[in-house]
């Protein structure tokens, strides 16, 4: 097997996240345009993240959270973002690094996409993948068909077309994922 020493899988995963910062940097400059809104799930246990105790005790593990009518102070960084939300009518304000975010979907569009956990990545021996993350299983509310996946996403998953060889990596023709 040939050694992947670019580490493609982690590349792209920065460039999907690099999407979800433009996206909320976005958002918290000029507001939701139309019928946009999103639904981002993160590790509760990441470093990095911040939230009440509370919070932290219903979710031990993860939580999505839904960026629509009502959240204020929204805030982007490099690393990550902060919001106000209320849960419960109790208003908390949340900061979750981008590589917490495990998630993203907007429903309006049926755009959204999935996050390889980086520990996941750090645990394979380093240098040796080679071959595209195996996403990792989606919480119900991002659910959702191929459709719904970005280009990378159903990469990740598609089938070999005819007639390509399949020595150590699958090339993805560029057409299979443009809209008919």
């Amino acid at each position: 097997m040939a050694t992947d020493y670019i580490r493609y899988d982690i590349l792209a995963q920065a460039a999907l996240r690099g999407v979800v910062r433009t996206v909320l940097a976005d958002v918290a400059k000029k507001g939701l345009p139309g019928e946009h809104h999103f639904k981002i799930t993160f590790a509760t246990v990441a470093p990095g993240v911040r939230l009440s105790e509370r919070m932290r005790g219903q979710y031990p593990d993860a939580m999505t959270i839904v960026l629509q009518h009502q959240f204020w102070d929204l805030t982007v960084d490099d690393d990550g973002f902060e919001v106000g939300l209320s849960f419960g009518g109790i208003p908390e304000r949340l900061a979750v690094p981008f590589d917490a975010v495990t998630a993203f979907f907007d429903p309006a569009v049926q755009f959204g996409f999935q996050f390889e956990s980086l520990d996941k990545q750090a645990a394979e021996e380093p240098g040796t993948a080679t071959k595209a993350p195996t996403p990792t299983p989606p919480p119900a509310a991002i659910e959702k068909s191929d459709a719904a996946l970005s280009a990378p996403a159903r990469a990740a998953s598609a089938e070999p077309a005819p007639n390509e060889k399949s020595g150590g990596g699958e090339v993805v023709r560029l057409d299979r994922f443009r809209k008919k």
